[in-house]
């Protein structure tokens, strides 16, 4: 039990660490070369503020499935929009390899960390399951009318 806890509380802070991380990137990107971007700018506003808002809520305690689903959306979000961009454009905004360097990279590594993680967390740690405790037998009567103790 103890073990499960730790583990829990492992993967639980290294999915926010990656998740965090990677808002981080898309901050600093913003700020630095897309704010002027139309659309896309603030797409990269809404992935940090996203990212950052989920880790906190990771670290704030042992988060229900919805939340797990979230952290997967926006890792997932972004990974997908990253292949966007440099296939079929988003919003006519493209972009070509790993550009810019070296946050691309290390953007692609936080993203699929924290999707990683979220699997591993998935599978190694069972969630616990709500058990409806066994109903209680009703008193039992005799004829004359005294309770029978249960046995």
């Amino acid at each position: 039990m103890r073990n499960r806890r730790l583990l829990s509380l492992v993967l639980r802070s290294a999915t926010a660490v990656t998740l965090a991380a990677a808002g981080y990137i898309h901050a600093v990107l913003y700020v630095d070369e897309y704010r002027f971007v139309h659309v896309v700018g603030p797409l990269f506003l809404l992935q940090a503020s996203a990212s950052f808002a989920l880790a906190a809520l990771l670290l704030a305690g042992t988060p229900p499935l919805l939340l797990r689903v979230a952290v997967a959306g926006v890792a997932a979000g972004a990974l997908g929009g990253f292949a966007a961009s440099r296939t079929v454009g988003v919003f006519g905004f493209t972009e070509h390899g790993l550009l810019p360097a070296p946050q691309a990279a290390l953007s692609l590594v936080a993203e699929t960390g924290t999707l990683v993680l979220l699997a591993l967390w998935q599978i190694t740690v069972p969630s616990r399951r709500r058990t409806v405790p066994a109903p209680r037998a009703a008193p039992a009567w005799d004829r004359a009318g005294t309770r029978i103790p249960p046995r």
